[in-house]
C-alpha cells in the first residue's frame, strides 16, 4: 500500500482522469463502480465519510414503494420492483426478504383499494423468489398479537431489507477493485471547464494543501448538495429544482418477537413502518418534512418524535413514548420539484441531465432512491461512457457486488439468495467452531464472502465485545473507515449494542491507528491507472 505522499501524488496534477464523480452516497458510488467497470479511469470524491448523510439515513428498504401507486407512479414502481430481486442476488449478505403486514383500518383506505394496489404490486414486475400478497386473519396470525385487538384483518406482502450504508461501501469497493480512486474527507471546492477538460480543485477536509487535477468529464452526484455544488463550486446560476425533505426515524427496544414488519396507515394519508432491527430493536419511520436548515446537520425535532410515537401507538398493543427512544437519525432527501405542496406526494424518481454545451461533459444527477441506484448508475454511464471512448457497455445487472458471490463456498450453484446466505453462514460456522456463532453471523452479514478471509486469519485482541483488532484494521485499510463513528454507525450498527465505555474503546483504537492527517485513496491504490 502506498504511503500518504504517494497517494497524494496519484491524484495530483500529472494525470488526467476520465471522470471525477462528486458525492460518496449510493448514486455516486454506483456510478463510479459502473464507469470503472467499463474501463474508464474514475475518481470518486466525498467531502465526509462514505454514506455519511442521506444514504445511511434511509428506511433501509429495497422496495417498489406500494404507496407510490396512489400517485400513479406506475413506471417508477415497475422499475424499482424489477431492481428488487436483482439486488438481492447481487448482495445476498446485505439485502434479504422481509414480509410486511398492513393492518386494515377501514377509515383510512377501503379493502378493495388495498387489494387492487397489492394485485398491481404483485404483477408489475416478475417475481422469482418473493411470494405473492395475501389476506391475513389477525385474530389468528402471529402478527396480530402485537396489535391492538380492534385490528382483525390485514394483508401481507413481501419486499426486501437493505443495509444501506454497507451497500454504498460495497459499491465503492467494487469501483476501487476496477481501478477507481476513492477520496473521502476531501471537498471539491472549485471546478471549471478548460476546453475539453475540467480543472477540479480538491481540499482535504482537515486542512492542508489544496491540489488541482484534470478530468475529461464531471459527475455531480452530490445528492441534497447537488444544486449548491453547481452554484458554489461551478459558479452555475441554474440548477434543477429540488425539494429538500427531511425524513426522521426512531429506534426503540423490540416491540414484537416475530420477523415481519408493519406498514401502518396514518390519518394524514401517509404510512409509517415498524421494522425488526438489529435483533433487539424496532425501527420506526419515516417523516416527510420540508427542510431549510444546514443539510449536513439535520436531526429529528420534537414534533417528528411525537408524530412517530403517536402513529405507532394507533396500532401497537405496547405503546411507544419519547422516553423509549434509544437512537434517532434523520436524513435530507433531494426530491424532484413537483406541483404538490405535500412532501409525501413528491416523486422518488430521478432525472439525469448531460450538459456538453461548454465543452467537457457535465452530468448532473437529481433525485433518486436506494432501490433504483443501480439502474440510475447504468443509465448515467450509458450517457457518459460513449463520449469517453469506453468500449464496454452495461455490465452490472448480472454481476455480484463485492462479498456477494457465495456460490463458490457452497459446493453448488446459486439458488435462492436468502438460503444461499444461510448456507454460507453454516459453512463458516463449521470451519470456525472456536468463534462464537453470533460473531460468525455478524461478519457474514457485513462482509459476505470477505468474512471467510477475516475468519481465516487471527482475529487479534478484542477491542470491545465481539469487535476484534483484525476487523477494525480491515475497515481502516480496505473500507475507508477513519473514525469511531465510521465503524459504529455506518460500517455497522455496533453503536446500538455496545456500552458507552465499549464504544469509546473503538473510538480510541481508531484514533490511535489512523494515519496522521487525512489519508487519500486507501484501497487498491496500487491499482490506480495512469
Amino acid at each position: 500500500m502506498q504511503n500518504e505522499h504517494e497517494r497524494a501524488e496519484s491524484v495530483g496534477e500529472g494525470r488526467v482522469w476520465d471522470a471525477v464523480v462528486v458525492g460518496g452516497g449510493i448514486n455516486g458510488a454506483g456510478i463510479a463502480r459502473d464507469l470503472a467497470g467499463r474501463g474508464l479511469a474514475v475518481l470518486l470524491v466525498e467531502q465526509d465519510d462514505l454514506a455519511s448523510h442521506t444514504s445511511s439515513a434511509s428506511t433501509k428498504l429495497v422496495h417498489g414503494g406500494l404507496r407510490y401507486l396512489e400517485h400513479y407512479e406506475f413506471a417508477l414502481v415497475r422499475k424499482a420492483l424489477a431492481e428488487r430481486e436483482l439486488l438481492m442476488r447481487a448482495a445476498p449478505h446485505l439485502i434479504w426478504p422481509l414480509d410486511f403486514v398492513m393492518p386494515h383500518a377501514p377509515t383510512m383506505r377501503p379493502a378493495w383499494m388495498i387489494r387492487a394496489g397489492l394485485f398491481l404490486y404483485d404483477h408489475l414486475a416478475r417475481r422469482r423468489w418473493l411470494p405473492a400478497s395475501r389476506a391475513l386473519d389477525l385474530r389468528r396470525h402471529e402478527a396480530g398479537r402485537a396489535l391492538q385487538p380492534r385490528y382483525a384483518r390485514g394483508y401481507a406482502y413481501a419486499d426486501a431489507w437493505a443495509d444501506d450504508a454497507r451497500l454504498v461501501v460495497a459499491n465503492a469497493i467494487g469501483a476501487a477493485a476496477a481501478g477507481a480512486g476513492v477520496l473521502t474527507r476531501t471537498r471539491c471546492v472549485r471546478v471549471r471547464r478548460d476546453g475539453a477538460q475540467w480543472r477540479v480543485r480538491l481540499a482535504p477536509a482537515a486542512g492542508g494543501a489544496e491540489r488541482e487535477l484534470r478530468a475529461r468529464a464531471l459527475v455531480n452526484a452530490a445528492g441534497p448538495w447537488a444544486a449548491r455544488f453547481l452554484a458554489d463550486a461551478a459558479g452555475a446560476r441554474d440548477g434543477r429544482g429540488l425539494r429538500l425533505i427531511k425524513g426522521s426515524h426512531i429506534v426503540v427496544r423490540r416491540r414484537f418477537g416475530h420477523p415481519m414488519a408493519y406498514i401502518l396507515q396514518c390519518p394524514d394519508g401517509r404510512i409509517v413502518f415498524a421494522i425488526p432491527y438489529e435483533g433487539e430493536f424496532t425501527l420506526i419511520g419515516t417523516t416527510d418534512v420540508e427542510y431549510h436548515g444546514p443539510i449536513g446537520e439535520a436531526s429529528i425535532d420534537e414534533a417528528e418524535l411525537r408524530y412517530l410515537c403517536d402513529r405507532v401507538n394507533d396500532y401497537l398493543a405496547q405503546p411507544v413514548s419519547p422516553a423509549d427512544v434509544v437512537w434517532a437519525f434523520a436524513g435530507v432527501r433531494p426530491l424532484l420539484e413537483g406541483d404538490s405542496s405535500d412532501p409525501s406526494a413528491l416523486t422518488r424518481d430521478y432525472a439525469l441531465e448531460l450538459d456538453t454545451a461548454g465543452g467537457a461533459p457535465l452530468l448532473n444527477v437529481w433525485g433518486g432512491k436506494l432501490t433504483t441506484y443501480r439502474r440510475l448508475a447504468e443509465e448515467a454511464a450509458d450517457l457518459l461512457a460513449p463520449r469517453l471512448g469506453a468500449r464496454r457497455g452495461a455490465w452490472t445487472a448480472g454481476v455480484p457486488l463485492p462479498g456477494g458471490d457465495l456460490a463458490r463456498w457452497l459446493g453448488r450453484p446459486a439458488r435462492h439468495p436468502d438460503q444461499d446466505f444461510e448456507d454460507f453462514v453454516g459453512v463458516l460456522a463449521a470451519r470456525h467452531p472456536q468463534v462464537a456463532p453470533s460473531l460468525v453471523r455478524r461478519l457474514a452479514r457485513a462482509y459476505g464472502s470477505t468474512a471467510a478471509d477475516l475468519l481465516a486469519a487471527p482475529l487479534g485482541a478484542a477491542v470491545a465485545p465481539g469487535v476484534h483488532e483484525a476487523e477494525l484494521a480491515h475497515l481502516r485499510a480496505c473500507e475507508w473507515a477513519l473514525a469511531g463513528d465510521d465503524v459504529l454507525w455506518r460500517r455497522s450498527k455496533l453503536g446500538l449494542h455496545l456500552s458507552r465505555g465499549e464504544a469509546q474503546a473503538v473510538h480510541d483504537w481508531m484514533a490511535r491507528e489512523a494515519p496522521a492527517g487525512v489519508p487519500l485513496d486507501s484501497f487498491a491504490s496500487s491499482d490506480l491507472r495512469d
